[in-house]
Formats: C-alpha cells, sequence, structure tokens
C-alpha cells in the first residue's frame, strides 16, 4: 500500500483536448479541486484553458516546465495515448502523484514498468477507469459485494459506439474503446482465468463476440461494436445470480429483481420484488448530471481522497496492470479469429 501523508491543495493538468475540456477539466471544478496549473504546447492556449474554468493558475508551454514547479504536487494527465506512458513516467519521477486518462500504457508490460516505477517512489498512480466511479455500478459492486443477488453464475454486457474515427482495428478499438467494460468486468467479476474472442470485423468496422469464465466460476458475455450505427453510444449489463438478478442500463438506471424465500409457494405470495433506481430528471442539473453519472466526477473525488489519505484507489497503476493483460488476452483473440 502507498502511503503518503500530506494534503493535496490542487493540481497541475497536462493537455487541453477536446476529451479534457469536455470531460475531465470540469470533473476537476464539479470534484472542488482547485487547478493550480495547465500545460499544453502553447502558453497563451493553456492560459485560455485556464480561464475558461475559472482557474488564476499559472500556465506551461511544456509538460516539462510544470512537473519543473514544486508547488504542482499532483497532476492530471489527459494526452494522446502514445504520449501517456512517457509523461507519467515523467510525472511519477519527478516525485507527483499522477492521474492519468486511459489508456496507461499500449502494452501489459509498459503499464507494468510505470506500476513499478510508481511503487519505488512511493506516490499515488491511478488510471482513468471513470465507470468504477459512475454511482449504478458503485451501488451494484455493493449488491454483489453483499451477496444480495445470491451465488452470482453469469452476465451479459452489449457495449456499441461509433469508434471508426480514431479505431483502425480490433486491438485499438478494445484499448481506446471498449477498455473501460473490460475493466468493468474485472471490477465487478474478479479475475478473467478464460477467454474466447470471435470476431467479424473488418477494418476500423468492429464486431467482436467475447465469452469468459472468471476466477471464481462466473460466465459471461460480451457483445461489442465498434460501427458507425453506433452514432448514440449503447451500454447494457444484465447480472445473473441465485436470488436475483440486476441490470444496468445505459449507464444511469439499475434495476434489480429478487426472489424472497418463503415457507409457501412463490406464486402463492408477494415473494418477488423488482426495483429500480434511477436519478431525477431535472434542467437543473444542467452538464453535472452527466458527469456525475458517467463517473467522471467521482474519479476525480477519488483521486483526490487517495491523496489526501495515502491509500491507493481501486484504479490504481498496479490493478491496471492485470488489465493489460485481459486486453493482450482478448485482442489476440480477435487476431486469431479472423486469421482462420
Amino acid at each position: 500500500m502507498t502511503e503518503i501523508s500530506t494534503t493535496s491543495p490542487g493540481i497541475g493538468m497536462i493537455g487541453a483536448g477536446f476529451h479534457a475540456t469536455s470531460n475531465i477539466l470540469p470533473a476537476i471544478v464539479l470534484a472542488g479541486i482547485p487547478i493550480l496549473a495547465l500545460a499544453t504546447r502553447d502558453t497563451a492556449r493553456s492560459a485560455a484553458a485556464l480561464r475558461r474554468f475559472g482557474s488564476s493558475g499559472r500556465p506551461f508551454d511544456s509538460a516539462t516546465a510544470l512537473l519543473a514547479d514544486p508547488g504542482v504536487r499532483d497532476v492530471v494527465i489527459v494526452a494522446q495515448p502514445a504520449d501517456q506512458a512517457q509523461l507519467a513516467l515523467a510525472a511519477i519521477r519527478a516525485g507527483k502523484n499522477v492521474f492519468i486518462d486511459k489508456p496507461l500504457g499500449c502494452t501489459a508490460a509498459e503499464a507494468q514498468q510505470i506500476a513499478t516505477e510508481a511503487d519505488s517512489r512511493g506516490v499515488i498512480a491511478m488510471v482513468g477507469f471513470m465507470k468504477r466511479y459512475a454511482p449504478a455500478y458503485r451501488e451494484l459492486k455493493a449488491l454483489l459485494d453483499e451477496d444480495e443477488l445470491g451465488t452470482i453464475r453469469s452476465f451479459e454486457l452489449s457495449f456499441g459506439c461509433d469508434s471508426t474515427p480514431f479505431c483502425a482495428d480490433d486491438a485499438e478499438y478494445l484499448l481506446l474503446a471498449a477498455i473501460h467494460v473490460v475493466d468493468l468486468v474485472r471490477f465487478l467479476f474478479g479475475e478473467v482465468e478464460v477467454a474466447h474472442t470471435l470476431s467479424s470485423s473488418s477494418g476500423p468496422n468492429v464486431s467482436l463476440a467475447i465469452t469468459v469464465r472468471t476466477r471464481a466460476g462466473v460466465v459471461g458475455t460480451l457483445a461489442l461494436s465498434g460501427l458507425p450505427s453506433y452514432s448514440s453510444e449503447t451500454e447494457t449489463l444484465r447480472v445473473s445470480g441465485d436470488q436475483g438478478w440486476a441490470v444496468v442500463n445505459e449507464v444511469s438506471r439499475l434495476t434489480t429483481h429478487l426472489q424472497k424465500p418463503g415457507d409457501v409457494a412463490s406464486w402463492r405470495a408477494l415473494s418477488e420484488v423488482t426495483t429500480t433506481r434511477a436519478p431525477a430528471e431535472s434542467a437543473m442539473s444542467g452538464v453535472e448530471r452527466d458527469l456525475q453519472l458517467r463517473g467522471f466526477v467521482g474519479e476525480l473525488q477519488a483521486f483526490r481522497d487517495a491523496v489526501d489519505t495515502g491509500v491507493s484507489p481501486s484504479s490504481s497503476a498496479r490493478d491496471n496492470v492485470r488489465t493489460m493483460q485481459l486486453w493482450e488476452l482478448l485482442a489476440a483473440g480477435a487476431r486469431a479469429s479472423l486469421a482462420k
């Protein structure tokens, strides 16, 4: 367990691209974390981004300059995937606690190097798997941990988005788009010991059918699509247990169905209980609703809490190594399927 002792006064931000300005920077503000500094490749652009998010922090023209500032101890990195590993290593070697948007590493070996470096330097290194911090999935995780559904036997997960503008093939799709649900499987059901991947993809048009079995004996299917027809992202997870089932729809709605044991036949009594938990629909929420429900605010709050307490979060760099190992297994299965 990583231990640090002092309280974080705020963060330095590396990156101000679309994802950073649409999701991460607004979530930092909503999490109540001061933005002390921001770095892009241009000081004027950095200053403009700081002003946009109400910060009077220091603008920098490079990540190197920001990391050299002793007044910045905690760093959030949202850069191009190919750049993030080296930026993360530079931040860790500068003694910074670091939050890195996924993917942290483009191979399991690269992820392992970063995790080892963070451990040796005694800093917090967290990966932005925001679905772990989405309220619906956190409530589902609590149900599973408390055995509310009985022994979990299986799950069915479907995810679709139009990844064709930024993913060239199955491996890129699994790394840059579907990695969130790949990680979610580990978070909810434990480590995967067997996986079979079938692909009918053609270049950037991705369609995958995956079956898995976890170490705990849970079997599951993942239907993953990266196609232009999914211009509206869609996601559904169904979990089946001996005493009940649960469904999370579009990240924001959790339905549970419980079969209450009794002394008489189930059809003679009110033995079935179905409950749906959903957020209120209101114009008052503004942009905050989406950032809260998808887990962006929660993951930044978790980073702040990890820094303040010195306790590594669940989506640590060390844990990320196993997600990257699973990604490599699934990507290899997709390549083998297409080769047949």
